[in-house]
Protein backbone atom coordinates (compact mmCIF):
# COMPACT_ATOMS: atom_id res chain seq x y z
CA UNK A 1 0.00 0.00 0.00
CA UNK A 2 1.12 3.49 -0.79
CA UNK A 3 0.53 6.47 1.49
CA UNK A 4 0.60 9.85 -0.23
CA UNK A 5 -0.14 13.15 1.48
CA UNK A 6 -2.33 11.65 4.19
CA UNK A 7 -4.55 9.61 1.82
CA UNK A 8 -4.44 5.87 1.58
CA UNK A 9 -4.15 4.48 -1.95
CA UNK A 10 -4.31 0.75 -2.59
CA UNK A 11 -2.28 -0.41 -5.56
CA UNK A 12 -3.48 -3.55 -7.28
CA UNK A 13 -0.64 -5.46 -8.92
CA UNK A 14 -1.16 -7.65 -11.95
CA UNK A 15 1.07 -10.22 -13.61
CA UNK A 16 0.19 -9.93 -17.28
CA UNK A 17 1.50 -10.07 -20.83
CA UNK A 18 2.92 -7.22 -22.89
CA UNK A 19 3.29 -7.70 -26.63
CA UNK A 20 6.71 -6.73 -27.94
CA UNK A 21 6.83 -8.58 -31.26
CA UNK A 22 6.55 -7.21 -34.77
CA UNK A 23 3.60 -7.69 -37.04
CA UNK A 24 3.04 -11.42 -37.73
CA UNK A 25 5.83 -12.28 -35.27
CA UNK A 26 4.37 -12.13 -31.76
CA UNK A 27 6.59 -12.11 -28.67
CA UNK A 28 5.38 -11.32 -25.18
CA UNK A 29 6.91 -10.18 -21.91
CA UNK A 30 5.48 -11.37 -18.61
CA UNK A 31 5.37 -8.29 -16.38
CA UNK A 32 4.37 -7.24 -12.90
CA UNK A 33 2.61 -3.89 -13.23
CA UNK A 34 -0.06 -1.76 -11.60
CA UNK A 35 -3.53 -2.64 -12.79
CA UNK A 36 -4.21 0.99 -13.75
CA UNK A 37 -1.14 1.25 -16.02
CA UNK A 38 -1.82 0.34 -19.64
CA UNK A 39 0.06 -2.58 -21.17
CA UNK A 40 1.85 -0.36 -23.71
CA UNK A 41 2.83 2.38 -21.24
CA UNK A 42 6.14 0.71 -20.21
CA UNK A 43 5.31 1.53 -16.59
CA UNK A 44 5.98 -1.88 -15.11
CA UNK A 45 7.59 -2.89 -11.85
CA UNK A 46 9.49 -5.99 -12.93
CA UNK A 47 9.93 -8.25 -15.94
CA UNK A 48 9.52 -11.87 -14.83
CA UNK A 49 9.55 -13.79 -18.11
CA UNK A 50 9.09 -13.98 -21.87
CA UNK A 51 6.86 -16.02 -24.18
CA UNK A 52 7.25 -16.87 -27.86
CA UNK A 53 3.96 -18.47 -28.99
CA UNK A 54 5.29 -19.54 -32.43
CA UNK A 55 8.07 -21.72 -31.00
CA UNK A 56 6.12 -22.46 -27.79
CA UNK A 57 9.13 -21.24 -25.80
CA UNK A 58 8.46 -19.77 -22.35
CA UNK A 59 11.02 -18.46 -19.90
CA UNK A 60 9.59 -17.70 -16.47
CA UNK A 61 11.40 -16.66 -13.29
CA UNK A 62 9.54 -18.94 -10.87
CA UNK A 63 11.05 -17.47 -7.67
CA UNK A 64 10.05 -13.89 -8.51
CA UNK A 65 6.57 -14.93 -9.68
CA UNK A 66 5.96 -16.81 -6.42
CA UNK A 67 7.18 -13.76 -4.49
CA UNK A 68 4.83 -11.37 -6.31
CA UNK A 69 1.89 -13.75 -5.88
CA UNK A 70 2.66 -13.98 -2.14
CA UNK A 71 2.72 -10.19 -1.90
CA UNK A 72 -0.78 -10.03 -3.43
CA UNK A 73 -0.32 -9.68 -7.17
CA UNK A 74 -3.08 -11.21 -9.31
CA UNK A 75 -2.24 -13.12 -12.49
CA UNK A 76 -4.30 -12.45 -15.60
CA UNK A 77 -6.26 -15.37 -17.02
CA UNK A 78 -3.74 -16.37 -19.69
CA UNK A 79 -0.75 -15.91 -17.37
CA UNK A 80 -2.52 -17.97 -14.69
CA UNK A 81 -2.97 -20.82 -17.19
CA UNK A 82 0.69 -20.55 -18.22
CA UNK A 83 1.80 -20.74 -14.58
CA UNK A 84 -0.38 -23.82 -14.00
CA UNK A 85 1.02 -25.47 -17.14
CA UNK A 86 4.60 -24.67 -16.07
CA UNK A 87 3.94 -26.11 -12.59
CA UNK A 88 4.69 -22.87 -10.74
CA UNK A 89 1.28 -22.78 -9.08
CA UNK A 90 -1.15 -25.60 -8.36
CA UNK A 91 -4.68 -24.68 -9.39
CA UNK A 92 -7.26 -25.40 -12.06
CA UNK A 93 -7.01 -23.63 -15.39
CA UNK A 94 -9.39 -20.77 -16.14
CA UNK A 95 -11.56 -20.49 -19.24
CA UNK A 96 -10.34 -17.22 -20.72
CA UNK A 97 -12.51 -17.32 -23.84
CA UNK A 98 -15.67 -15.23 -23.79
CA UNK A 99 -18.92 -17.09 -23.20
CA UNK A 100 -21.19 -17.42 -26.19
CA UNK A 101 -24.57 -15.81 -25.90
CA UNK A 102 -27.49 -18.14 -26.69
CA UNK A 103 -28.82 -17.94 -30.24
CA UNK A 104 -32.34 -16.50 -30.29
CA UNK A 105 -34.50 -17.59 -33.19
CA UNK A 106 -36.67 -15.03 -34.99
CA UNK A 107 -39.84 -16.95 -34.09
CA UNK A 108 -39.02 -16.72 -30.39
CA UNK A 109 -38.45 -12.96 -30.68
CA UNK A 110 -41.84 -12.47 -32.36
CA UNK A 111 -43.60 -14.51 -29.67
CA UNK A 112 -41.96 -12.46 -26.94
CA UNK A 113 -42.96 -9.17 -28.58
CA UNK A 114 -46.60 -10.16 -29.09
CA UNK A 115 -48.26 -10.19 -25.70
CA UNK A 116 -51.94 -10.22 -24.92
CA UNK A 117 -53.19 -6.94 -23.48
CA UNK A 118 -53.92 -7.10 -19.78
CA UNK A 119 -57.52 -6.62 -18.71
CA UNK A 120 -58.15 -3.76 -16.33
CA UNK A 121 -60.97 -3.30 -13.83
CA UNK A 122 -62.92 -1.02 -16.22
CA UNK A 123 -62.67 -3.55 -19.06
CA UNK A 124 -64.32 -6.28 -17.00
CA UNK A 125 -67.57 -4.30 -16.82
CA UNK A 126 -67.61 -3.71 -20.57
CA UNK A 127 -66.88 -7.33 -21.44
CA UNK A 128 -69.96 -8.62 -19.64
CA UNK A 129 -72.35 -10.13 -22.18
CA UNK A 130 -75.47 -8.06 -22.71
CA UNK A 131 -78.40 -9.02 -24.91
CA UNK A 132 -77.28 -6.48 -27.52
CA UNK A 133 -73.81 -8.03 -27.80
CA UNK A 134 -75.29 -11.53 -28.04
CA UNK A 135 -77.41 -10.42 -31.00
CA UNK A 136 -74.35 -8.97 -32.73
CA UNK A 137 -72.49 -12.24 -32.21
CA UNK A 138 -75.27 -14.25 -33.80
CA UNK A 139 -75.41 -11.84 -36.73
CA UNK A 140 -71.66 -12.12 -37.34
CA UNK A 141 -71.58 -15.92 -37.22
CA UNK A 142 -73.65 -16.55 -40.41
CA UNK A 143 -71.61 -13.92 -42.26
CA UNK A 144 -68.41 -15.77 -41.39
CA UNK A 145 -69.93 -19.06 -42.58
CA UNK A 146 -70.89 -17.44 -45.88
CA UNK A 147 -67.30 -16.21 -46.35
CA UNK A 148 -66.03 -19.71 -45.64
CA UNK A 149 -68.33 -21.10 -48.34
CA UNK A 150 -67.16 -18.52 -50.89
CA UNK A 151 -63.47 -19.17 -50.31
CA UNK A 152 -63.42 -22.74 -51.71
CA UNK A 153 -65.17 -21.50 -54.85
CA UNK A 154 -62.51 -18.80 -55.33
CA UNK A 155 -59.73 -21.32 -54.79
CA UNK A 156 -61.22 -23.61 -57.46
CA UNK A 157 -61.39 -20.70 -59.93
CA UNK A 158 -57.79 -19.74 -59.25
CA UNK A 159 -56.57 -23.30 -59.73
CA UNK A 160 -58.22 -23.52 -63.19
Amino acid sequence: MLVTSGTLCAIMLKIRLQRIGRRNDPHFRVLVAESTAGPKSNKFIEKVGTVNPKTKETQLNAERIKYWLSVGAQASGRVHNMLVKAGIIKADTINVLPQKSPVVKEEDEKEEKVEEPKAEAGDAVESADTPEKEEKKTEEAPAEDAKAEEDPKKEEEKSE
